[in-house]
């Protein structure tokens, strides 16, 4: 059986919401989803082969909706899972045996992050309002930028990485439902949420461990 033969069961409709019709694809994204936000929320290590998964079916979603910076990054994402998943197992690395620990982000990184996402954004902008057809190519590739960045954040567990997730989402939430993909949109709606109660999680751990570490007050 193809590839195209085995997929095409998740490109059927499911049900259909204000008159648009939602595929099982959108609905298994939407499940991983919220799953994998909620898991990196309590900082739990299966939040990485979740997040494989959710972005295996939005590779497939995007595709189809002309949203292609979008789908190109689930193969980035995919990636940097990879690489999140092996950083929080180990701690950092092979040297460190605890459990990688939640951090602020330097101003170096964040000098790095923004250049990194400005040029992202605009040579994206550039390349998807040229050589493809899609309708949004500057939100598509903001929204590319800014997740990107955000995912390395998570990698690293900087506390930081949450604001960027908060960004993105609000921009995805118009994005989606522009594009008809309401169930989506509505996702990204509870992730803002799940972003805020991970964000408030990850900055009482920061607290709680400075008040652990001798000559260190509680970050503000």
């Amino acid at each position: 059986m193809s590839v195209s033969g085995i997929l095409a069961p998740l490109q059927h409709p499911l049900v259909t919401v204000l008159g648009t019709t939602v595929s099982w694809t959108e609905v298994l994204g939407f499940g991983s989803g919220a799953l994998c936000v909620w898991l990196v929320a309590r900082q739990h290590l299966a939040n990485w082969p979740v997040g494989i998964a959710n972005n295996l079916f939005y590779l497939l979603l995007f595709a189809q909706t002309g949203l292609y910076a979008d789908a190109g990054l689930q193969i980035v994402f995919i990636v940097l899972a990879a690489y999140g998943w092996w950083v929080w197992a180990h701690g950092g690395g092979p040297e460190s045996a605890g459990a990688l620990p939640v951090r602020r982000s330097t101003r170096a990184e964040w000098a790095l992050l923004c250049a990194a996402g400005t040029v992202g954004t605009a040579a994206l902008t550039l390349l998807l309002g040229r050589f493809t057809d899609s309708t949004v190519p500057f939100w598509d590739a903001l929204t590319t930028a800014l997740s990107l960045a955000a995912t390395y954040g998570q990698c690293r567990k900087l506390l930081e990485s949450w604001w960027l997730w908060i960004a993105a989402d609000l921009v995805y939430v118009p994005l989606y439902a522009y594009k008809g993909l309401y169930l989506t949109s509505l996702l990204y709606v509870g992730f803002v949420a799940l972003c805020v109660t991970g964000l408030r999680g990850w900055h009482r751990d920061l607290a709680a461990a400075a008040v652990h570490r001798p000559g260190q007050g509680v970050p503000a």
